[in-house]
């Protein structure tokens, strides 16, 4: 339990904010930044964005497992994450997070190409004394463009 109290506004703000850390940890390479986002024991779920692309993508378990894989998955592309339209939900330590997240992927050799991929994110988070954490996030395609190659590296 917080020992702090937050107006309801601060905490949506809270929560929202760590998605935009989530996504800035991605996109400017910061493994740092990208963990400060999780719980120790978070679990990261991709696979229903990875099925509508074409290719498959396991269920990560742990802030080091997850800030690898991603960090390793995406070393060769220049990345760009917009986070729009975030729904918030807070019951006392728990929150749960819904937004869109358009997530562009560009080979960093080859600007030419592109894949483009629309996302749902469904985020399920916790205070951890003064923050929050993801505790678990589901990843789930709306629409797509581009090169599905782009993402499995063909």
């Amino acid at each position: 339990m917080s020992s702090v109290h937050f107006t309801e506004t601060e905490d949506k703000l809270a929560v929202i904010d760590v998605l935009y850390r989530f996504a800035a940890g991605i996109d400017l390479r910061d493994g740092a930044l990208l963990g400060s986002t999780f719980t120790e024991d978070a679990i990261s779920d991709f696979r229903p964005a990875a099925a509508k692309a074409g290719f498959e993508y396991p269920v990560l378990q742990g802030r080091e497992t997850i800030v690898s894989a991603l960090s390793d998955s995406l070393q060769h592309f220049d990345t760009t994450h917009s986070v729009t339209n975030p729904r918030v939900c807070i019951d006392g330590d728990k929150a749960t997070l819904e937004a869109i997240v358009e997530a562009q992927h560009v080979p960093r050799d080859d600007h030419s190409r592109h894949y483009l991929m629309k996302n749902r994110y469904d985020v399920e988070l916790i205070r951890h004394d003064e923050a929050w954490l993801i505790q678990r996030a589901t990843i789930d395609n709306v629409w797509r463009d581009g090169d599905p190659t782009v993402l499995t590296g063909v």
